[in-house]
C-alpha cells in the first residue's frame, strides 16, 4: 500500500478536527512519541493528534482513510514489542486525553473506563469500593488500560483470576473507516454471533481504536500471605511450579526470579536484601482469600511441595512493609536489568510443566552463542521473560548472530508446546518469528480479517505480520 505524506493542507484539516492545541508537528515536540520501551527502536510520526472524544477519533479515521494516511494508535508508550511505533510515519493518535473512569457499577460489579486511564489508578479506585480488577502488569503505575487490552497484557495475579480476556465484557471501538461500534454486550455470557470483543483484545491496534472499555470486577480478597522460596538451581524452582498446582493450590501470584536479577535490583535500587550464597533461583508465592485458616492451610501445602523440590529456605513476609519490599524486587527487575547492560528482552510461554526444560535450554543456547541471560516472569502461567545480555559477545556477533540464538529459543519454546509471546505482543520485533509457530493458513485468515476491518490497510500497518 502506497501511503500519502501529510502536507500543509492535510495538516490543516487534522488541526481543524482536534484543535491547534491538540496537534504536534515539530520533531522536538514529537520526540517523546517516537519510541516506546522496546530497545533501540525510534520512528517519528509526521504528526501527533490528541483527540478528546470518540467523535474526534472517528473524524480523524474517516479523514485518514479517505486520504490514505497511515495511523498509529498510541497509549502510554510502555510496550515492549514496538507495537505503538509509527514505522510508516503518518499520523499518531495519542489516547492520553481519554483518562476518565466513567462509572463503577457496584450492583453489577462492572466498570466503564476510557483507554487512557492508568491501570494502577483503576485498580486502586476499584479497591476503594472493595472490588478487584486483577490485571496488574509490572508497568501498572504508568501503562494505560487501553494498551493492556491491545496487547492482552497480564501480570502476576492473572494466574489465579484469569487474563484480561476474562475481564473485558464490551468495548466501544472506532473502525479504520471511521464507523463506531460496540463489540458485544455488558453481560457475563455472550453467544450472539462472532465475539468481536475477544477478537479485538490482543489485536495490537490493527483492527480498531478502543475508546471505551466495560470491565468485570470481583470482590476484593481481604487477606493474603507472601512467601519467598530459594533454590539451588533454576530447574528445581521451575519444577516446583507445576507441582504446587497439582497439590490442589492455586496461588494468587507465582513468580520466578534468577539470582542475577536480584543482584542487579540490589545494586540498582539500593535494596537491603540478604542474598545467601548458593541461592540461585527464587519463587515469589502469594496466597489470598477471606479466611486466614484456609490461606495458612494453602501455605502449608505449598511448603510441603517446596521441600520436596529441594527448596533451601522459605521467607514468610510478616508485615505489609516486608511484603511490599519483596514485591518491589520483582516489579523493578526489568528496570534494573536495563540499567546494567545492553540487552534484548523476549517473552516466552510454555505449559507450566515444561518450564525446567525451557530454562535449561535457554542457558544452553546462550552458551552456544556467547550471550548471558537473566530470566524472570509469571511462572505460574508458564510465562518466562528472557533478558538476553550482551556479556562477552562481540559487537559483530551481537548484531549478526544473536538473531540465530533468539530463533533457537523460540524453536525450543514451540517444541515444548508454547508460543511466541505470552503478554508483550508481536508488534514489530517478534513478527519475523511468527512462522516458527503459525502456518500460511493462519496468515491468510489473519490478513482476511484485517482486510475486512481495514480495507485500505491504514491502521497500525506493518505490525504482527
Amino acid at each position: 500500500m502506497a501511503f500519502n505524506k501529510i502536507n500543509a493542507e492535510l495538516l490543516a484539516a487534522i488541526t481543524n478536527i482536534v484543535g491547534v492545541d491538540a496537534v504536534l508537528s515539530t520533531p522536538a515536540a514529537i520526540a517523546d512519541y517516537s519510541h516506546d520501551e522496546t530497545e533501540d527502536l525510534v520512528y517519528y510520526p509526521e504528526v501527533v493528534a490528541k483527540p478528546k472524544d470518540t467523535a474526534e477519533v472517528a473524524a480523524l479515521m474517516r479523514f485518514c482513510n479517505q486520504n490514505l494516511i497511515p495511523v498509529t494508535p498510541r497509549g502510554a508508550g510502555t510496550g515492549l514489542a514496538g507495537g505503538a511505533l509509527a514505522i510508516h510515519g503518518g499520523l499518531m493518535i495519542s489516547m492520553e486525553r481519554f483518562n476518565q473512569i466513567l462509572d463503577i457499577d457496584e450492583l453489577n460489579l462492572q466498570a466503564t473506563v476510557e483507554p487512557g486511564v492508568i491501570t494502577e489508578i483503576f485498580i486502586n479506585t476499584a479497591a476503594e469500593k472493595g472490588l478487584l480488577y486483577p490485571v496488574d502488569p509490572a508497568s501498572k503505575g504508568s501503562c494505560f488500560i487501553g494498551g493492556n487490552v491491545a496487547n492482552c497484557s497480564g501480570g502476576p495475579r492473572v494466574v489465579k483470576y484469569g487474563t484480561i480476556r476474562e475481564y473485558v465484557l464490551n468495548m466501544e471501538v472506532v473502525l479504520p473507516t471511521g464507523e463506531v461500534i460496540w463489540t458485544g454486550a455488558n453481560t457475563l455470557k455472550y453467544a450472539s454471533g462472532y465475539n468481536l470483543t475477544q477478537l479485538l483484545i490482543g489485536s495490537e491496534g490493527t483492527l480498531g481504536i478502543v475508546t471505551k472499555i466495560v470491565t468485570k470486577l470481583i470482590p476484593k480478597p481481604t487477606l493474603d500471605a507472601l512467601m519467598l522460596a530459594s533454590f539451588n538451581s533454576n530447574e528445581d524452582a521451575c519444577a516446583a511450579v507445576s507441582a504446587i498446582f497439582r497439590a490442589g493450590v492455586v496461588p494468587s501470584a507465582l513468580e520466578f526470579m534468577e539470582r542475577k536479577g536480584i543482584e542487579w535490583v540490589i545494586e540498582h535500587d539500593g535494596l537491603a536484601f540478604d542474598l545467601h550464597d548458593g541461592a540461585e533461583a527464587f519463587l515469589l508465592i502469594e496466597a489470598d482469600g477471606t479466611n486466614q485458616d484456609v490461606i495458612f492451610a494453602d501455605c502449608e501445602k505449598i511448603n510441603e511441595v517446596l521441600e520436596a523440590h529441594n527448596c533451601r529456605d522459605v521467607l514468610f513476609a510478616d508485615t505489609s512493609a516486608q511484603k511490599e519490599e519483596i514485591w518491589r524486587i520483582r516489579r523493578t527487575m526489568a528496570v534494573s536489568v536495563k540499567s546494567n547492560s545492553i540487552y534484548k528482552e523476549e517473552d516466552t510461554v510454555v505449559p507450566r510443566a515444561a518450564l525446567p526444560k525451557l530454562i535449561n535450554g535457554i542457558k544452553e543456547i546462550g552458551s552456544k552463542y556467547g550471550f548471558a541471560s537473566v530470566c524472570y516472569g509469571h511462572c505460574g502461567d508458564g510465562n518466562l521473560h528472557v533478558n538476553i545480555i550482551k556479556a562477552g559477545m562481540s559487537d559483530e556477533d551481537w548484531n549478526n548472530k544473536l538473531k540465530d540464538g533468539i530463533t533457537e529459543i523460540f524453536e525450543l519454546t514451540v517444541s515444548l508446546g508454547g508460543t511466541i509471546s505470552g503478554e508483550h505482543g508481536i508488534g514489530v520485533v517478534q513478527k519475523e518469528f511468527m512462522p516458527l509457530k503459525y502456518t500460511p493458513v493462519h496468515f491468510a485468515i489473519w490478513k482476511g480479517i484485517k482486510s475486512v476491518f481495514d480495507p485500505n490497510g491504514i491502521l497500525n500497518p506493518g505490525k504482527i505480520f
